[in-house]
């Protein structure tokens, strides 16, 4: 399996909403609770890109099957140099190495962009992805207990740093 590793065109946008509004609905890799529009999606990838910072999709035989990107971490000037990232995998391509290539790609495009660390903000629910974050260097700094409610339970918030180097 051959996955091609590019930037984000549009016409990316319709199946970056497919993976988006699928986690949305069944599970708390993100804390929204309703699905996106197509206009809302393309607006919040199209304002990343006009900030400066990437998106990218992982490619396999024409269709899109994942995407990672990062932005600002919080407004302050003095966070201008943490970034938050997040990185999601269509659920017919998990297991396939497709999100360690999509993170790999952010970090190394974060460190020439002379960022001085990354933030995942994680569910604590989601262990893989702990342990995924884990494999590349992240650790964890935080846990905000409590902080999301979403499926009729309160969720808690695990904040991972790498510092890049």
């Amino acid at each position: 399996m051959e996955i091609k590793l590019r930037s984000y065109k549009t016409e990316d946008t319709q199946d970056i909403l497919a993976v988006i509004n699928y986690n949305i609905l069944n599970s708390t890799a993100l804390y929204d609770y309703n699905i996106r529009s197509y206009d809302q999606q393309k607006e919040i990838l199209e304002d990343k890109i006009k900030k400066g910072f990437p998106v990218i999709v992982a490619e396999y035989d024409g269709k899109v099957v994942g995407f990672g990107m990062y932005s600002e971490f919080r407004f302050r000037e003095a966070y201008k140099y943490t970034v938050e990232h997040s990185v999601y995998v269509d659920k017919e391509y998990h297991g396939k190495g497709i999100g360690k290539l999509l993170l790999l790609e952010l970090i190394q495009i974060a460190k020439k962009q002379n960022l001085h660390t990354m933030i995942a903000v994680i569910d604590s629910e989601n262990q893989s992805s702990v342990e995924f974050h884990e494999k590349y260097g992240f650790k964890t700094v935080g846990i905000i207990k409590e902080s999301g409610f979403k499926f009729d339970r309160w969720l808690h918030s695990v904040f991972m740093q790498l510092i890049l180097e």
